[in-house]
């Protein structure tokens, strides 16, 4: 029987909090750190502290030099970190287009990263229109329904897409929300014509949305951009203009950050 993990008042899972305190300790000291060193800087047993130490090498959060018997920080710690330094750096160095986009469109421009079958908002700038849409800073949509999210869907294979819908469903939020499997892979065939994907009135009702998709270093999907904006301002006659806006403005953001635009979009 295997034993519960103990947790604290706050709801903290013991093993994980210590050992979420060893990587904050190693990350201090690039010279490393024996274990006396970080069982007397932590308060944890020596026995502990090597349990702990041995399950975070095996997934490389950390490594050990035997030579100097010292702890270090490992390259997994880094691959964590620079995601989460990639997402800043992108957050920053949109902003100048984001704004842009905001001036042409009137409406507001929001930054989305995919996460787990969903879109995570990480930037906005608001539209100076007193009626406006507001999706808050760390909110999150399902990526079949709003229109950053299918804009990257339909970067992706067949069998992608089929094994996302697998994982995460498709789940119905408003009246218009794609329910389908076969609608949506439909939708995402007249995204890859039009060059930016259409959120109407899918994730919530009232609201419209034109996305389009950034690319990274090696022509794939690194995040979206899109226009959102009440359905009586983003009315039909002004989604492809709006398309048009939203998909200069991911090139030209996909440049800025060192991206390269897949060959079917730079040749146009």
């Amino acid at each position: 029987m295997k034993p519960v993990e103990e947790k604290d008042f706050h709801g903290r899972v013991q093993s994980v909090d210590r050992a979420m305190m060893l990587l904050e300790v190693l990350g201090e000291d690039e010279e490393g750190n024996r274990l006396s060193d970080l069982a007397s800087r932590t308060g944890l047993a020596p026995s502990t502290v090597h349990r702990l130490l041995t399950t975070l090498e095996q997934r490389q959060f950390i490594r050990f030099d035997p030579a100097g018997r010292l702890w270090h920080i490992g390259r997994q710690a880094f691959a964590v970190g620079s995601a989460f330094a990639r997402q800043r750096n992108i957050a920053a160095t949109a902003l100048p287009f984001l704004r842009r986009l905001r001036d042409q469109s009137r409406e507001t421009v929001n930054l989305g990263i995919a996460d787990e079958g969903e879109m995570l908002v990480v930037s906005q700038i608001e539209s100076r229109e007193i009626a406006r849409a507001v999706t808050h800073v760390g909110g999150s949509v399902p990526m079949a329904a709003s229109a950053m999210g299918k804009a990257i869907l339909a970067t992706y294979a067949d069998e992608d897409v089929t094994a996302i819908l697998a994982c995460h469903g498709l789940r119905r939020l408003t009246a218009n929300t794609l329910t389908r499997r076969a609608c949506l892979v439909a939708e995402l065939e007249t995204v890859r014509r039009n060059g930016h994907a259409v959120d109407d009135e899918e994730c919530q009702s009232g609201l419209r949305c034109v996305g389009a998709t950034v690319y990274d270093h090696q022509g794939e999907a690194l995040c979206a951009i899109s226009v959102s904006g009440l359905a009586t301002r983003i009315t039909g006659d002004r989604i492809a203009a709006l398309g048009s806006l939203v998909a200069e403005a991911a090139g030209r953001l996909t440049l800025g950050l060192g991206g390269i635009l897949p060959s079917h979009i730079a040749a146009e």
